[in-house]
C-alpha cells in the first residue's frame, strides 16, 4: 500500500487526502495548529469561476461540478450555495473594466451577464444601493460554509481511516538518496513513498532546505462578521478594484472582507491576536461596503478577524512534483482563491503523489515558472 504524508489541514491538504484514501492509499496529515487555521475558515468562502485567471478556469469550471455533489461524497453538509457571484462597478472606469471581463470570458466559454442598469442589478439583488451603476452576474458561481466544510472533511476523512494529526507540526522534510522519503515531527520520522506539502505561508520555510525557492510574500486580509439578519442577499459580491467583498451566511450574519493588504510580521508566528484587524481598517471596510448594501448599516458587529494570504508572484498556485526531488509534491500558493477549487486541486496532488496522469494542464502552475518572472501581478479578487 503507498504511504502519503500530507502537511497542512486546509481545504487542499483535506482533499488532497480524501482523493488518496478513494484511491487505497495509506494517508497521514500532519497539522501544526488545526485543521483550517488559516484561510480555509478565515475566507469567504466564495466557489466561483467568473473573475478567475484563464489558466485557472478549467479547474475552477470543473470544481463546480464537484462542489454540487460534495455533501453526498462527504456525507455531511457543506453549506454549499449556488446563488451567483456579482462583480460590482461603483465608478464609469470600473463600468468599463467589469465590460471587459465579461467580453473577454465569455469569449472562454463562461456563461456571464453585463448588468448595465440598477434595474437589472435589482432584478437579481433587490438589497443592492445606489453606489452600484453596473455589475457582473455569473449565475453559475456560489459559496460554501468554510467551517462546515472543513468539518465535513474531517469527518469523511475520518471514515476512510486516515490518520490525522492536529498540533502536529512537521519540522522538515526528511531526504535520503536524492528523493524526499518522508516528514520529521517532534514525535519521530514518518516515512513515506511521497510527500504533499500543502502547507500554505509555511510552504517556503520547509523547501528552503532543499534548495527550493517557492517566492510567496504573507498578505492579511480582514474580516467582520455582523449577527445575523433576515434573509436578505444570495449571492457573493466583489467589487472592481479587489477592496471589499462579502455574503450572507446560512445563518443571516453577513461575512464581509477587506482587500489584500501588508503583515509586517513573521507568518511562521503568526497569532489570532496579531492578526486581528485595527479599529481603522474595520472602519474603512464598513464605509466600503455600506453604500454596496445599505441594510449593513443597521446591524451589529458580532465578530472580526484576519487571516494570512499566501500570495505568489502571478497569483497563481504552485501543483507540481519538481523532478529534481522525487517524492515530493507540491500545492501552496493559493494566492486567497484556493477555497473554491479546493476538490480539483486535492485531486490533481493525489495523481500527482500517485504518478497518475490528470485531465488538467499543468504549465502554467509548475514551480519552474518563477524564473521567468519578473514582476509581482495584482490579485484582482479573493475568496
Amino acid at each position: 500500500m503507498t504511504r502519503i504524508a500530507i502537511v497542512g489541514g486546509g481545504i487542499t491538504g483535506l482533499a488532497t487526502a480524501h482523493a488518496l484514501a478513494a484511491r487505497g492509499a495509506s494517508v497521514s496529515l500532519f497539522e501544526a495548529r488545526r485543521l483550517g487555521a488559516m484561510a480555509s475558515t478565515w475566507t469567504l468562502g466564495g466557489v466561483r469561476q467568473s473573475g478567475r485567471d484563464p489558466a485557472e478556469l478549467p479547474l475552477a469550471r470543473a470544481a463546480i461540478e464537484r462542489w454540487s455533489r460534495l455533501d453526498d461524497v462527504l456525507g455531511a453538509p457543506t453549506g454549499y450555495r449556488r446563488k451567483g457571484n456579482l462583480r460590482l462597478a461603483r465608478t464609469e472606469a470600473e463600468v468599463e473594466g467589469i465590460r471587459a471581463m465579461v467580453v473577454a470570458q465569455r469569449a472562454r466559454g463562461l456563461s456571464l451577464e453585463f448588468l448595465e442598469s440598477r434595474a437589472d442589478i435589482r432584478a437579481i439583488a433587490p438589497a443592492m444601493g445606489e453606489a452600484v451603476l453596473a455589475a457582473s452576474f455569473c449565475p453559475s458561481d456560489g459559496h460554501a460554509d468554510p467551517e462546515m466544510t472543513i468539518a465535513a472533511y474531517a469527518t469523511a476523512l475520518s471514515r476512510a481511516g486516515v490518520t490525522i494529526g492536529e498540533g502536529a507540526p512537521v519540522q522538515r522534510l526528511v531526504t535520503a538518496k536524492g528523493r524526499v522519503t518522508g516528514v520529521q515531527t517532534v514525535a519521530g520520522i514518518v516515512e513515506a513513498d511521497a510527500v504533499v506539502l500543502a502547507a500554505g505561508i509555511h510552504a517556503p520555510a520547509l523547501l528552503a532546505p532543499l534548495g527550493i525557492d517557492l517566492p510567496m510574500a504573507a498578505k492579511r486580509v480582514c474580516v467582520l462578521r455582523t449577527v445575523a439578519a433576515a434573509p436578505a442577499f444570495e449571492q457573493v459580491f466583489g467589487v472592481a478594484n479587489a477592496d471589499c467583498a462579502g455574503r450572507q451566511e446560512i445563518g443571516g450574519a453577513f461575512r464581509i472582507t477587506t482587500g489584500i493588504g501588508d503583515w509586517p510580521g513573521d507568518p511562521a508566528r503568526w497569532t489570532e491576536d496579531a492578526l486581528r484587524p485595527p479599529l481603522s481598517t474595520i472602519t474603512e471596510l464598513i464605509d466600503r461596503t455600506v453604500p454596496l448594501l445599505p441594510l449593513l448599516a443597521g446591524l451589529g458587529l458580532e465578530r472580526c478577524w484576519g487571516g494570512l494570504i499566501d500570495l505568489t508572484p502571478d497569483a497563481l498556485p504552485v501543483l507540481d512534483a519538481p523532478p529534481e526531488w522525487p517524492g515530493l509534491v507540491i500545492g501552496a500558493g493559493f494566492s486567497g482563491h484556493g477555497f473554491g477549487i479546493g476538490p480539483v486541486s486535492g485531486e490533481i496532488l493525489a495523481a500527482l503523489a500517485l504518478r497518475e496522469a490528470t485531465p488538467f494542464a499543468l504549465e502554467p502552475f509548475r514551480l519552474a515558472r518563477f524564473a521567468s518572472l519578473s514582476e509581482q501581478a495584482p490579485l484582482t479578487l479573493h475568496g
